[in-house]
C-alpha cells in the first residue's frame, strides 16, 4: 500500500523546506503522536547523504535513510527505514509548491508493502498536523 497526501501549510515554501532539512526544526514536529518528543536528528541533506531521526511517544522510535533527490527548496526524496524493522525499505518524496502565502506539500511514501507494522497514512497525517501547528496554522 502506497501513501499519497496533499497537505496545505500556512508558511512559504522556504520555511517548509527548513522544517524538513534543519535538525532543530525536525525535532519540533517529527513523530505521529501529538505529545511525542524529538530526541535526535542528524541530517546530511545532499544526494547520497544520510539522515537519522529518533523520537519518543509511548516508546522510542528511530528512522533513517539516504537522500536520493535534493532540489532545494522544491523536492526532497529519500529512502525510509525503521531501526525496529531491519530490511524493510520504502521511498519518500516531498514536493513543495507555493500557493498564495502558503505551501502545498505533495507527499508520497511508496514501496511500503505489507512488511511494516506502521499505519503510514494515519501516522503521516497526524505528523503533518504537528508540522502545521509549528508553522503557524
Amino acid at each position: 500500500m502506497d501513501v499519497s497526501i496533499d497537505f496545505e501549510l500556512p508558511a512559504p515554501v522556504e520555511a517548509v523546506w527548513r522544517a524538513w532539512t534543519e535538525p532543530e526544526m525536525v525535532l519540533r514536529w517529527f513523530g505521529s503522536k501529538p505529545d511525542g518528543v524529538g530526541l535526535r536528528a542528524e541530517l546530511d541533506v545532499r544526494v547520497g547523504g544520510d539522515f537519522l531521526i529518533s523520537f519518543r511517544d509511548t516508546m522510542e522510535h528511530t528512522c533513517y535513510g539516504v537522500y536520493a533527490v535534493v532540489d532545494k527548496p522544491k523536492v526532497l526524496g529519500f529512502s525510509w527505514n525503521w531501526k525496529s524493522e531491519p530490511g524493510v525499505t520504502s521511498q519518500v518524496m516531498v514536493r513543495l509548491e507555493g500557493i498564495g502565502n502558503g505551501t502545498r506539500m505533495h507527499f508520497t511514501h511508496d514501496q511500503v508493502g505489507t512488511a511494516s507494522a506502521h499505519d503510514y497514512q494515519a501516522g503521516w497525517m497526524s505528523t503533518f498536523e504537528k508540522l502545521r501547528r509549528l508553522l503557524g496554522g
